[in-house]
């Protein structure tokens, strides 16, 4: 639809990335050498590990050793109200084509009874995932041009292409805003889906250093989520574009913990067949974030070194930057002002 002349060299790079998936592309210079802070269950903890002491997604003790499941979701809209998005240990938000954002919702330590919109993949899913170690990965479909990426990539594809006992429509909304997936049937079609892993989280008492704040909104060129702390429910509720973002099931989607992450966006070598090019997030290397916790905002850094790694929050004064314990959303916002690349 909309194309700003910015240089497409992400798209490259990242076709050789993904080949092995052992590095990121990033716009950034070399990682932070900085160390973790201490964690219950170590980095990369397999089927053969012990489980943690709480889970590594969300700091509670439900779910430790249950198998992960990534789920891409739509959000715009016509797709409103989501299923299955309250019951996530982790929500991505990420820019798509056209400057709108879809959902990647990160299942381990609970399952919903149904998820959906489900909706098709992007590359920015595929450098976010390996942290995980090898996940189940549900999708609709993706472009042909993506394929043998998806092939090499460490997920089990249990996308409906491969798994359509899992899939089914529902509901008045005209296609593709009424597909719909089973959990725990798609968690079937990958029994070796691996369990939870340290992925940088870390959980605890909120530090020192934040700023009271009721509200902050994230912004993309053709969207905004807004969400306003409810000391009642202690929690951060979630709005889109204005309105309120209520969950199929009832109640304000929202988190313990919002991430607002900004990473570098840039062009990658895909497009829809409206010939938009599909964004590429730069999710390797260093950045800042805004983490809202109990009411607060803290300026941190994030840092990460790899794509089998996964991502450490610090403050602005090198401390661990510690998450409220439950459902925590890392929204990915470019580094900069909202650009269509």
């Amino acid at each position: 639809m909309r194309s700003a002349g910015v240089r497409a060299v992400a798209g490259l790079a990242c076709a050789a990335v993904l080949g092995g998936l052992a590095a990121g592309c990033s716009g950034s210079g070399g990682p932070e050498k900085a160390a973790p802070p201490a964690a219950s269950g170590g980095p990369g903890a397999g089927s053969g590990s012990p489980a943690p002491a709480t889970h590594p997604f969300t700091g509670g003790t439900r779910g430790l050793r249950n198998p992960v499941l990534a789920v891409k979701i739509e959000n715009t809209r016509p797709a409103m109200p989501q299923s299955g998005v309250a019951a996530a240990d982790i929500v991505y938000v990420e820019q798509v084509e056209g400057g709108e954002t879809r959902l990647m919702a990160v299942y381990s330590s609970r399952l919903p009874r149904r998820v959906g919109p489900v909706r098709s993949a992007r590359i920015s899913d595929l450098h976010i995932l390996p942290q995980f170690g090898r996940p189940a990965f549900a999708f609709s479909g993706v472009q042909s041009k993506m394929k043998p990426y998806i092939k090499r990539a460490p997920v089990y594809d249990v996308s409906q292409e491969n798994g359509a006992s899992a899939y089914y429509r529902a509901g008045p909304k005209p296609i593709p805003y009424n597909l719909y997936a089973d959990p725990r049937a798609l968690l079937k079609l990958a029994p070796g889906a691996e369990p939870p892993r340290d992925i940088g989280f870390r959980f605890g008492p909120p530090p020192p250093g934040g700023r009271p704040t009721k509200t902050f909104t994230a912004r993309w060129p053709s969207a905004t989520m807004s969400f306003t702390w409810s000391a009642k429910r202690k929690r951060w509720l979630s709005s889109f574009d204005g309105r309120l973002n209520v969950g199929a099931e009832g109640g304000v989607l929202g988190g313990s913990t919002i991430v607002v992450q900004y990473a570098k966006t840039t062009r990658s070598k895909f497009h829809d067949f409206l010939g938009s090019y599909t964004p590429l997030i730069q999710t390797v290397g260093t950045g800042r974030a805004t983490v809202l916790r109990d009411g607060m905002a803290y300026d941190a850094r994030w840092s990460r070194p790899s794509e089998t790694q996964g991502t450490t929050f610090t403050t602005a004064d090198g401390r661990p930057m510690t998450f409220a314990p439950g459902q925590v959303w890392v929204v990915l916002v470019n580094d900069g002002k909202p650009v269509i690349p």
